[in-house]
């Protein structure tokens, strides 16, 4: 079975899911397995609907304007718009890109690692959603966070409960009959990430458990 690129099996889970989140037609079958064995399914549904109460608690907590590093189908950033700030999404799926703006909210196909719109003048970064792992290197990639940010501006991270692993892996997405190319992804502990922060050049701010979730914030000094 040849490899399909992620982040063209990402698109393509994605419009299906869209197609049918109004309960049409058979449910999507995406999933995500690790390079371990561990096999979970893709929450499309729950990406693709509006915000939940987890997500309003820390998107409450966002200052000025913001950018959120692989938005995915935007809904944090149609969430951001309606309550009033400027935002932006950033991602490597175009279908990713194409539902957020329809949703009335702004997003632009990129690397976090490449060329960004506004980089060094964002309030707030967003890395929700287990989006700390992007790359498997969290350490890199929050560096990169605070280049993006304004002195003094905040980077929002979902992370892993107290006492889980921390470390780097190799995922891959799989549909029925086809699977995309095994790619880097980390995964970072609430109680691990001050070290990987202060290898970025952030402070820890404060951390937050929203339901069975948790959040940080990382500032830039």
């Amino acid at each position: 079975m040849s490899a399909l690129p992620a982040d063209l099996l990402y698109g393509r889970l994605l419009s299906t899911a869209a197609q049918h989140a109004d309960g049409s037609g058979p449910p999507h079958a995406g999933r995500v397995r690790r390079a371990d064995g561990r096999v979970q399914p893709l929450p499309l549904a729950r990406w693709l609907g509006p915000v939940d109460d987890a997500d309003a608690a820390v998107l409450e907590r966002v200052e000025g304007c913001a950018i959120d590093i692989g938005c995915g189908p935007g809904r944090h950033v149609a969430a951001l718009r309606a309550a009033g700030h400027p935002c932006l999404g950033l991602d490597l799926s175009p279908v990713a890109v194409e539902i957020t703006r329809g949703r009335g909210a702004d997003a632009f196909r990129g690397s976090v690692f490449e060329h960004v719109p506004g980089a060094g003048a964002w309030d707030t970064a967003l890395l929700l959603d287990g989006n700390v792992g992007i790359g498997g290197e969290p350490a890199a990639l929050l560096e990169r966070a605070r280049e993006l940010l304004a002195p003094g501006g905040t980077a929002l991270a979902e992370l892993d409960p107290p006492g889980a692993w921390t470390g780097m892996t190799r995922v891959r997405l799989e549909a029925p009959g086809v699977v995309s190319e095994w790619f880097p992804w980390a995964q970072v502990s609430v109680d691990t990430v001050a070290q990987v922060a202060a290898q970025a050049g952030l402070e820890p701010d404060w951390t937050m458990r929203s339901g069975h979730r948790w959040f940080t914030a990382l500032r830039r000094p």
